[in-house]
């Protein structure tokens, strides 16, 4: 498999008063495409600081994120975030008053990837792939229930035609059977489409449903064995 996104020697760390409090410390490792991974760590280890540097949300203070072995930086920070990733937030972050539809539409209209011309059959088609007919994808986002809206936040993830998929939590608001249909939609997502999923959770039932887990721990990236 070939790598996608690498990070090496990334810190971030915050001053508070005159102490320096160091969230992450000098991680190096390789995301592959077609892997479905887990993040796990404990509240307040640096799973969503993590997240949030390689999704180009923040910056790092140390170290460097290459994306198909270009530095991120070099890319640009909003072209890498527009056309290279897609995000995935616990709280779903849908504009309410639209449909589902139109919430895709919305995130096709920003990239600057190649689409096809009739961008509505593709989002339509999309929802139907994450398991969201046509009427309940005509419907506003505030009329959708929880699992449905994080659906319709994975179809948004996947619209932009990019092979990598960051989620934070996503499961983290779902009952037991809607957050394993989930899992099951990031697997194939990776296996089948050849996307590199990473997602960040707290349960280790979700963990062993990867390809791979990663132990985030006092700021440091380890594999779990």
């Amino acid at each position: 498999m070939e790598n996608i996104l690498s990070v090496s020697n990334l810190s971030y760390f915050y001053q508070d008063g005159d102490i320096i409090r160091h969230i992450l410390k000098d991680i190096t490792y390789d995301f592959e495409k077609g892997k479905f991974y887990t993040i796990l760590g404990e509240s307040g280890s640096g799973k969503t600081t993590f997240l949030s540097l390689i999704s180009a949300l923040e910056e790092q203070k140390s170290g460097q994120i290459n994306y198909e072995n270009i530095n991120i930086r070099q890319i640009g920070l909003d072209n890498y975030r527009r056309n290279k990733v897609g995000i995935i937030f616990q709280s779903y972050n849908l504009i309410p008053y639209m449909t589902g539809i139109e919430n895709i539409l919305v995130a096709m209209s920003i990239t600057n990837n190649k689409l096809p011309e009739n961008k509505e059959t593709v989002a339509k088609n999309l929802l139907k792939y994450v398991g969201i007919d046509s009427i309940k994808g005509n419907r506003t986002i505030n009329k959708l229930s929880g699992g449905e809206q994080q659906r319709v936040a994975i179809a948004r993830a996947l619209s932009t035609d990019v092979n990598l998929i960051l989620a934070d939590e996503p499961t983290g608001n779902l009952d037991q059977e809607m957050s394993e249909e989930i899992v099951k939609l990031f697997a194939s997502l990776a296996h089948e489409h050849k996307k590199c999923v990473i997602m960040v959770t707290h349960s280790k039932e979700i963990a062993k449903k990867s390809d791979v887990t990663l132990i985030l721990e006092k700021g440091i990236l380890k594999k779990d064995e």
